[in-house]
C-alpha cells in the first residue's frame, strides 16, 4: 500500500467577522500582525490586533489578561514584543481563541498540497495541517480528487474511501491530522467479481 501525505498550506489568514460600531454593521476584519502589550504594576494585557476592512477601526483579541510576566518563557514574551510572525500567525489562525473573543470566524484561502493518487489503487492518505480549522475532510477530499459529491458518497458507501479512525468522514472537520485509506485492494476487488 502506498503511504502519502497531503498538507494543507494557507494563503491566508482566518477571515474574522465581527460587529463594527463605526460602520454600524457586521464586517470583516484584518490581522495587522501587531501585539498590543500593556502593563499595569505586576501584570500584562496582551492582545491582537485586527482592524475593521471598511473603515481602518481596530478590534483587539485577547491574548493574555492580567497575567504575570513571569510566567511567560522569556523567548515568548520577547516574540510578543517583537511582533514575531510565527507567533503572530498561530494566534490569528487560532479559531478557539477568536471564539472567545467573540468573533465569528471564515474559512481562509488554501490549498492541498500533495501528489495525486489513483483511486483504483489502495492508499493510505495522511492529510496534515499546521493549524487547527474548520475545513470539512469531505470538502477537501471532493476538491483534491476531483469528484462530484455523488461520487463521493458512493465511494464512502463502498468503503473505497474511509477513516482509519473510524470519524464520520462526512461530518469531520480537519483538526491537525486525519489519516485515510483510498481505494481496494486486490483481494477486495476479486472478491468483488465472485
Amino acid at each position: 500500500m502506498q503511504k502519502i501525505t497531503w498538507e494543507i498550506e494557507y494563503k491566508s489568514q482566518l477571515p474574522v467577522i465581527r460587529y463594527c460600531k463605526k460602520c454600524g454593521k457586521k464586517t470583516e476584519y484584518i490581522c495587522s500582525d501587531l501585539f498590543r502589550m500593556n502593563a499595569q504594576h505586576k501584570y500584562l494585557d496582551i492582545w491582537l490586533i485586527y482592524k475593521c476592512s471598511n473603515c481602518d477601526s481596530t478590534w483587539n483579541s485577547t491574548i493574555y489578561s492580567r497575567i504575570n510576566p513571569k510566567n511567560l518563557n522569556p523567548e515568548i514574551l520577547e516574540q510578543f514584543y517583537t511582533n514575531d510572525y510565527n507567533l503572530v500567525k498561530q494566534y490569528a489562525m487560532n479559531v478557539g481563541l477568536l471564539h472567545r473573543n467573540g468573533a465569528e470566524v471564515g474559512i481562509p484561502e488554501y490549498k492541498i498540497v500533495g501528489q495525486d493518487i489513483c483511486i483504483d489503487d489502495l492508499t493510505q492518505v495522511h492529510i496534515a495541517s499546521k493549524y487547527p480549522c474548520q475545513l470539512k475532510v469531505s470538502t477537501l477530499l471532493r476538491e483534491k480528487l476531483g469528484l462530484s459529491r455523488k461520487v463521493f458518497e458512493d465511494m464512502l458507501d463502498c468503503g473505497m474511501i474511509k477513516s482509519i479512525s473510524g470519524v464520520d468522514l462526512r461530518r469531520s472537520k480537519l483538526n491537525y491530522e486525519i489519516v485515510l485509506q483510498i481505494g481496494k485492494s486486490k483481494q477486495e476487488y476479486l472478491n468483488q467479481l465472485d
